[in-house]
């Protein structure tokens, strides 16, 4: 299997298909790379690379008990550009994997990059407060991690429902959507899990927001179950200079997977690439 080994010896796996210029996706939490097949084929269809790599815990990664917080998240994805010595780059990320790669600008910088896409991301912060009324209360993640550790099978299967929001009427989500996602959420490690719940949950991006200096589009649904879209997507663009904002109707969190929204996505994702 392709893997990167990181400056701590965990074995990051991903996919490289087609050739020109690269372009990597970043998954959302508790997924890994394969939530992205669609996007990778449209991508190497339309003449460029696609990336895409499993986070530490994740998938085929190593298994790993610690390293769950996004400093980390964002040096294992430098060790990946670096191994593969991937420049003029597109960064493309969903949901906790914008928190990724927003603290990857925040640390690294853009010298690799060309331009970024935020997709139901949850920059620049989830958790609920004073200065962010909009956002998700710690009582909400509390019992996440209560489910998790509670029995995790089932939990998974319950949260496909909301992520999709295969819960609202004439909604597109299939069982195919579902089942994919418990399968790819029982293969994360369940510290990862837990752990990426205080991660995400928790951590503020708003300086690394501050700091991006390319072109950069933020995707986000209206009816986003998981990642409200006030207290992120909105945010977010305000932050980042010069950011578009595109706001899918009626759009869950997992827009990359549900039928209808995902090709209206690679369509918007396409022409991003080639402005």
């Amino acid at each position: 299997m392709p893997v990167c080994s990181t400056r701590d010896g965990v074995e990051i796996f991903y996919k490289d298909w087609g050739r020109g210029r690269p372009v990597v996706f970043i998954h959302g939490w508790p997924l890994n790379g394969d939530a992205w097949y669609d996007q990778l084929k449209a991508v190497a269809d339309a003449g460029y690379r696609a990336v895409a790599h499993d986070r530490r815990g994740h998938g085929r990664s190593t298994p790993v008990y610690d390293g769950y917080d996004f400093d980390t998240f964002a040096d294992d994805l430098d060790d990946l550009l670096t191994h593969l010595d991937l420049r003029d780059v597109t960064l493309v990320a969903h949901s906790m994997g914008g928190g990724e790669l927003a603290r990857y600008i925040g640390r690294h910088g853009t010298g690799r990059v060309r331009s970024a896409v935020l997709l139901s991301a949850i920059t620049p912060l989830m958790l609920q407060g004073p200065d962010n009324p909009e956002g998700v209360p710690q009582s909400v993640f509390d019992d996440i991690k209560a489910g998790i550790l509670k029995e995790r099978s089932q939990f998974w299967k319950d949260t496909a429902e909301g992520f999709f929001s295969a819960n609202r009427p004439g909604s597109k989500a299939t069982q195919g959507n579902r089942d994919a996602f418990w399968y790819m959420a029982m293969a994360q490690t369940i510290e990862g899990a837990v752990a990426c719940v205080d991660a995400f949950g928790t951590t503020p991006f708003h300086e690394d927001l501050k700091k991006f200096d390319v072109p950069t589009l933020v995707v986000h649904g209206d009816d986003d179950q998981i990642v409200p879209l006030d207290a992120t997507g909105r945010k977010a663009a305000q932050l980042v200079p010069g950011a578009e904002l595109k706001i899918y109707e009626g759009g869950s969190h997992g827009i990359a997977m549900v039928d209808g929204d995902k090709q209206r996505f690679n369509q918007d994702l396409l022409d991003f690439l080639r402005r």
